[in-house]
């Protein structure tokens, strides 16, 4: 019976990783496709190049015209930065307020706010269009950024739940001793709730640094403005010649920043959203 269930264990294992290795295989063949010479990309049946070499990683650097891919790498940390920032800020205030907050229309608000959640992006798309080209926004970041500051309607219901989790005990020792409501926030409930941070920061600075449609909508024709995802799009125009390995080769680099953020904040990670919801 125990040698049954080893056997059994080893077979899992084996269908697990071959799943796996299905599933990454994309990703494999495009980071070995990034070290192979572009003629030899689509003329190969296996995984591993015919010739190694780095040349495409200075080519595709180069980028389109004068601006290199240092520009675009700027704009996307710029991008997602500052939204990343706003997001996380304004959406901490709103949950605050949500979670501790004795305000009328509280559990209203709170209720319309998801409702939010369930309108498709694409129905909201053309009237905000409309509305930044009104204001004046069309071709610059402002209309990226600047609502990004004024809280996200998932990630407030993120950081609601997770400091209902935290014990309102702490609010009253801290009354005692003089804090007021906004000094319990920034004192008591923002220390607490930094695993819930964390992980609004990476899910927002993940989500915008893959962006296209938004930067596709509103900077418009200036190419010294693109994001990495933009400056890839126009890289690899099949109206053109495109250097392939050039474009996986850039296409592994604009992974690497997502990749690596979400390595050293994994912990963070599996702790805000394990412990969001649960009652302390």
């Amino acid at each position: 019976m125990k040698t049954q269930k080893q056997m059994w264990g080893i077979v899992k294992h084996i269908i697990v990783l071959g799943i796996g290795f299905i599933m990454i295989y994309p990703l494999l063949w495009m980071l070995m496709s990034s070290f192979e010479i572009s003629p030899n990309i689509f003329h190969r049946a296996g995984l591993f190049p015919y010739e190694i070499g780095l040349a495409n990683y200075p080519a595709g650097w180069a980028g389109l015209g004068r601006w290199t891919f240092t520009r675009f790498f700027r704009n996307s940390f710029m991008y997602a930065g500052w939204a990343t920032v706003g997001t996380v800020l304004s959406s901490s205030v709103i949950a605050y307020s949500f979670s501790r907050g004795t305000y009328p229309g509280r559990k209203i608000l709170f209720a319309i706010m998801l409702g939010t959640l369930l309108l498709p992006a694409q129905i909201l798309m053309v009237p905000q269009y409309l509305w930044f080209h009104t204001l004046g926004w069309v071709g610059s970041y402002r209309p990226l950024i600047i609502p990004a500051f004024f809280g996200g309607a998932f990630f407030i219901f993120l950081m609601t739940n997770f400091m209902n989790a935290i014990p309102h005990e702490l609010d009253e020792s801290a009354k005692i001793d003089g804090c007021s409501f906004y000094g319990i926030y920034t004192r008591i409930i923002m220390p607490l709730s930094v695993p819930v941070l964390v992980t609004a920061g990476l899910f927002s600075f993940i989500w915008r640094w893959d962006d296209f449609m938004g930067p596709l909508l509103y900077v418009q024709g200036r190419p010294q403005q693109f994001p990495v995802t933009l400056a890839l799009r126009v890289f690899a125009d099949p109206t053109t010649v495109t250097d392939w390995g050039a474009f996986f080769a850039m296409s592994v680099l604009s992974l690497m920043p997502a990749v690596l953020i979400f390595i050293f904040f994994q912990r963070y990670l599996v702790e805000g959203i394990s412990t969001t919801g649960l009652k302390g």
